[in-house]
């Protein structure tokens, strides 16, 4: 009897392990994973480095040195046998373990655009090239002098004069015409690639990549789309009549010259707001440190390894990079202190605290956020505060009167930027979406069909030319526009979680944030160190409850 039972107790250990150990398909993926990890890991430091020496210096060689990596990490992710493996492992159907299952979608999704014929995509990059270098080299003219870019925003921000501004409107758009064609070959180029990887199309495989898909899209921005309808075309009418008036004409003869940039993607400036006068003599790098330490993510280690003021040869702009997936998290900025200047300075330690905060016992492949959205999403939730007035009361030592002051426009502001900015990435979704579906369509009404339907801006009487084009996102940033706008959606969602889940109020008035710990452990918990362990929308119900949703953008600045 005893032979027997311990027989039984073997015979249960070995089924334990059996069931509960890995497969041989599993044990084969994570040989890949563990190899493919270290020839990627170092490389993909030494790419980070090679980024920030240019972007710090303006080194031609550490740009070089960067191309030459990114070139060589792309190579790896093109290997074919390579990919054929990791679909096979996919539809075997042997994967169990959860961690291994998420490794391996992501490398897939790595893995799938780099699966081109070399010489097509040769041809892709060169075209691709060629566009981008048109773009950049074009001046357009005005009466046949050049003109930059600045200079006609200038005009459309400034200029009363009906015919000047018409004149730089239609000078914005010049560069359409010289490179419409190169971007519709590449549009079939690009679908030629994503038709032989068995998508419909390289706008769907695009969003596939990013674990999106095209309906689920599309029904969020139509809801959305419903939702702002009415609301957008009240306070466009407002705008309007403003606007209307400035330019001495009736509001049925506005043009698209008559707003403020080429697109009609910025809130046109309509009331008087300075901001800036109530940073200007503070550190603005003191206030973002105070407050992140505030809400119980200190920021001083990442700042420490940052680069924030001007120098010759620097990048101009601002970006966060995680150099290393060990902690190695900067930011590089051009700090002065203004608004804009607050208002990016928090938005990318938004994007470094994401980085920072991390789960480092994930595995490598899945220490990163659950998407760029999702980062975007955090970055844009505490860069609004820049405008906040009660955030700036706060954290300025502002009266009363100038915190009453700078609520009564900036509200106003906040949802003109918002509601402005949603139409117009619902412009570019569409059109996207259905210049892959069929580039040889008639793409320039097209165009304004999808500007009249979201944005309420007629098209100029008779007009038919490449508008489209002049955008240089299309060519250059393709099917991503959208993520923006996934972005502002989800700061949203996170507002209003923040404030009656976590904080437990019963409204929004008056929420800062500064000194409230809980919202630091809560990002930390429910957003940074789940990585990318999860799909993003998994990620977003776990983190708020429910997947996402624009009703909470427009319960914030829609409907306040």
């Amino acid at each position: 009897m005893r032979f027997i039972s311990v027989l039984l107790v073997c015979l249960v250990l070995m089924t334990a392990l059996m069931v509960c150990g890995p497969n041989e398909k599993e044990l084969e993926l994570k040989q890949f994973i563990d190899n493919h990890v270290s020839v990627i890991q170092p490389i993909m430091t030494e790419m980070a480095k090679a980024y920030w020496e240019a972007a710090v210096t303006g080194n031609p060689d550490s740009y070089e040195k960067y191309s030459d990596l990114e070139l060589r990490l792309r190579k790896i992710r093109s290997n074919r046998s390579d990919f054929e493996l990791l679909k096979s492992l996919q539809s075997s159907g042997r994967i169990k373990n959860p961690s291994l299952a998420r490794q391996l979608t992501i490398l897939i999704h790595a893995y799938m655009p780099n699966q081109v014929d070399p010489e097509l995509l040769r041809e892709t990059v060169e075209l691709s090239t060629r566009i981008e270098k048109a773009f950049n080299t074009f001046r357009s003219t005005i009466d046949g002098k050049k003109v930059t870019s600045n200079d006609i925003r200038e005009i459309l921000k400034n200029e009363t004069d009906n015919g000047k501004r018409k004149k730089a409107w239609i000078a914005s758009k010049q560069v359409g015409k010289a490179i419409a064609d190169d971007i519709i070959q590449l549009v079939r180029l690009r679908n030629k690639a994503a038709k032989k990887l068995g998508f419909d199309s390289y706008h769907t495989m695009a969003l596939a990549a990013g674990e999106q898909d095209v309906y689920e899209i599309t029904r969020i921005f139509d809801e959305l789309y419903g939702l702002t309808q009415a609301p957008y075309e009240r306070m466009k009418g407002e705008l309007d009549a403003i606007l209307a008036d400035k330019y001495g004409i009736a509001i049925e003869d506005l043009k698209p010259w008559h707003y403020h940039d080429p697109f009609f993607q910025e809130t046109p400036l309509v009331y008087d707001l300075d901001l800036d006068r109530y940073y200007a003599d503070t550190d603005i790098r003191d206030l973002a440190s105070s407050f992140y330490a505030s809400i119980g993510l200190p920021v001083d280690s990442i700042l420490a390894k940052s680069d924030l003021y001007e120098k010759e040869g620097k990048n101009p702009h601002a970006f966060c990079i995680d150099i290393d997936y060990e902690g190695d998290v900067r930011i590089l900025c051009n700090l002065k202190n203004n608004e804009s200047w607050m208002e990016t300075l928090l938005h990318e330690l938004g994007h470094a605290v994401y980085d920072y905060y991390k789960d480092y016992d994930v595995p490598l492949l899945m220490r990163e956020p659950a998407h760029s959205f999702t980062t975007e999403a955090v970055a844009m939730f505490f860069g609004r505060l820049s405008r906040n007035a009660d955030w700036m009361q706060q954290m300025l030592g502002l009266s009363e009167s100038q915190r009453d002051e700078i609520y009564s426009v900036a509200v106003k502001y906040a949802q003109l930027k918002q509601l402005i900015f949603a139409r117009w990435a619902m412009v570019m979704f569409e059109f996207e979406k259905e210049l892959y579906a069929d580039p040889d369509q008639d793409l320039n009404q097209l165009w304004w069909d999808l500007k009249e339907k979201y944005q309420l801006i007629q098209k100029p009487a008779g007009r038919n030319v490449a508008d489209w084009a002049s955008k240089i996102h299309i060519a250059s940033y393709p099917c991503y526009y959208h993520n923006y706008l996934l972005g502002e959606l989800l700061a949203s969602q996170f507002h209003n979680h923040l404030v009656f889940q976590v904080l437990n109020l019963d409204s929004d008035t008056g929420v800062t944030y500064i000194d409230e710990p809980s919202v630091g452990q809560y990002f930390k918990k429910y957003v940074f160190e789940t990585g990318n362990t999860m799909p993003w929308n998994d990620m977003i119900r776990k983190a708020t409850g429910e997947k996402l949703n624009p009703r909470f953008f427009v319960d914030q600045f829609v409907m306040p």
